[in-house]
């Protein structure tokens, strides 16, 4: 697969701008971002669900409106040839498509849990797995992940998120280890509650006081950055890398606080 879709590539047109592919474009934070990038001058390839907003997002920005569900199995294999039908070449993956839920995990309905699976852990991998050959052939390249704080420390009533959430973590980690030296870079942001439509949809409204929800922009500006800087793991606020390094150094610590503090 990954070899037909690069050869779909070489049959297309390509641009003089750089390429951003950019997942969960629709709403939130991968609208903000996509927005950003095309002020910045990049051609922005957007995917997301809602037909009617990506045309309006492309319209408004130039972009090019590539809707696909990525909850299906095949869905990344399609983006990837729509995506690279394009425009010849991806420089930055920007997988930022995310579901959650919120409940205890004996309650949490199979279908959703299917999904948060494939969109939030399976797509991001298999669309890196496509679309990394070509920018290993090209020697530069970026693949920006948008992870959360529930992936690195656990969050109650959030299992299943956490868990894919977690594994997209851990993806990071070892793909840096793999790419060091390729020209190709990974980078993974982790924000905290980000007032999005994201608690609406899960069905659960954000109910805690602190820490408060940061805005889509500051999260999307984050995501820009890591375009070109050499930092590979962003926390959004950035005081989020305290509680998670006295996760990792003292998790006994961390759960008595989290039991307190809620």
């Amino acid at each position: 697969m990954a070899q037909q879709v690069q050869s779909r590539a070489r049959r297309s047109i390509p641009t003089e701008r750089p390429v951003a592919l950019i997942t969960g474009a629709s709403s939130g934070i991968g609208l903000a971002t996509a927005t950003r990038l095309a002020d910045a001058g990049w051609q922005t390839l957007l995917s997301g669900t809602d037909r009617a907003r990506l045309d309006a997002l492309a319209e408004r920005t130039g972009g090019r409106a590539l809707p696909e569900d990525l909850s299906k199995p095949d869905g990344p294999a399609r983006l990837a040839e729509a995506a690279l039908a394009e425009t010849g070449r991806v420089d930055a993956l920007i997988a930022s498509a995310g579901l959650g839920w919120r409940g205890p995990f004996a309650e949490t309905p199979s279908d959703i849990l299917d999904r948060m699976i494939e969109v939030n852990l399976a797509a991001p991998l298999r669309l890196v797995r496509l679309l990394l050959p070509g920018m290993l052939e090209r020697r530069r390249g970026r693949i920006v992940l948008l992870g959360s704080m529930a992936g690195q420390v656990g969050v109650r009533d959030e299992s299943g998120y956490a868990s894919t959430k977690g594994g997209l973590t851990m993806f990071a980690e070892s793909l840096w280890y793999e790419l060091r030296g390729t020209g190709v870079g990974v980078r993974l942001v982790l924000p905290g509650a980000v007032d999005t439509p994201f608690f609406d949809r899960r069905g659960t409204p954000y109910q805690r006081e602190r820490p408060r929800p940061v805005s889509v922009g500051r999260v999307a500006d984050i995501v820009v950055a890591t375009i070109t800087t050499e930092r590979d793991r962003l926390y959004v606020p950035h005081w989020l890398g305290f509680p998670a390094r006295i996760h990792g150094v003292a998790p006994g610590v961390f759960r008595r606080m989290a039991s307190r503090f809620g």
